[in-house]
């Protein structure tokens, strides 16, 4: 495995243009300060500035340029993807760990609270959560953190029974050691992967109820900037200035784009059996239908 992650960013062209579009955005958002001479909540008299030297991206309905709004609005969104997907594996792993590894009584209990959990829709469910907490980023992202973390453990879980099944788990268990080490050094390395992946897919779905719940401001609050903040003011001028909505909304796409382009080169290097299976489904649908003689019979050439 680590041999494979090691050349990963160099044999894939996906991963590479990937990474290389996150970590840019990384460290615009780092160095925000920096690459733009504006607060982004700084105001002037001229709302609504078209593309200029000075103002790259032009101005929003209060004058505020729109380029430092967007660079310190990917703080927001970044932060808030690995905040929330953070909190989902430190949840719902261990959970799914457990769930699989025990079994009996406490399988059925986690697994019908897990199913509870998932059994409400998840946007209701975060905005319900972010209700109770308060609005705000943080309380935002744990919301969104804990709706998550039941696929977590479902997919933890599923994996945990599987390992537990393999040649050198019943080895180790009939050499006496113990459960601890067990879990540790074969079951948690073995079953780790698909969480791996699932969770580079899980960032994009978290920029997205960021900038979901920032719209509804339950998120980040106004004049703070970020993607859905962004996409709230914009879209109330929509009628004065229509390419509004095209910076914040060309943002969210880019990066969910990019998180779902690395989650599927990941998931290709470290399950090449799925990808494998995938390919050849893919052949198969393609493969043209053997032609036919005029009078019925099948061809030679088939």
């Amino acid at each position: 495995m680590t041999g494979l992650l090691k050349n990963w960013l160099l044999i894939d062209t996906r991963s590479r243009l990937a990474a290389g579009f996150l970590l840019a955005v990384a460290v615009l958002a780092i160095a925000a300060p920096l690459v733009t001479p504006y607060s982004p909540t700084a105001q002037n008299a001229l709302p609504f500035s078209g593309i200029s030297a000075t103002h790259w991206l032009g101005t929003d309905d209060l004058g505020r340029d729109v380029w430092t709004r967007l660079v310190f609005g990917a703080r927001a969104s970044l932060m808030a993807a690995f905040v929330a997907v953070g909190i989902a594996v430190a949840i719902g792993a261990p959970i799914g760990l457990v769930s699989g590894f025990r079994g009996g009584w406490v399988d059925a209990v986690l697994m019908r609270i897990v199913d509870t959990f998932l059994s409400f829709p998840g946007i209701i469910l975060a905005i319900a959560i972010t209700a109770v907490l308060g609005s705000g980023l943080t309380n935002a992202m744990v919301a969104v953190g804990i709706v998550f973390s039941p696929s977590i453990a479902r997919l933890m879980r599923g994996q945990v029974l599987v390992t537990k099944e393999r040649g050198y788990v019943e080895a180790a268990i009939s050499f006496g050691s113990p459960a601890w080490w067990i879990v540790v050094r074969h079951i948690v390395p073995n079953a780790i992967q698909p969480v791996v992946i699932q969770s580079t897919f899980m960032l994009g779905l978290a920029v997205l109820a960021e900038a979901s719940l920032s719209f509804v401001g339950l998120g980040v609050q106004y004049p703070n900037p970020s993607f859905g903040v962004m996409l709230r003011s914009a879209a109330q001028f929509t009628a004065i200035n229509p390419a509004g909505v095209y910076p914040p909304g060309l943002a969210i796409a880019l990066l969910v784009l990019a998180f779902n382009a690395l989650g599927d080169s990941l998931r290709d290097v470290l399950s090449p059996g799925t990808n494998t299976r995938r390919r050849a489904r893919r052949s198969a649908k393609q493969a043209p239908a053997p032609q036919a003689e005029p009078n019925g019979a099948p061809s030679r050439d088939s």
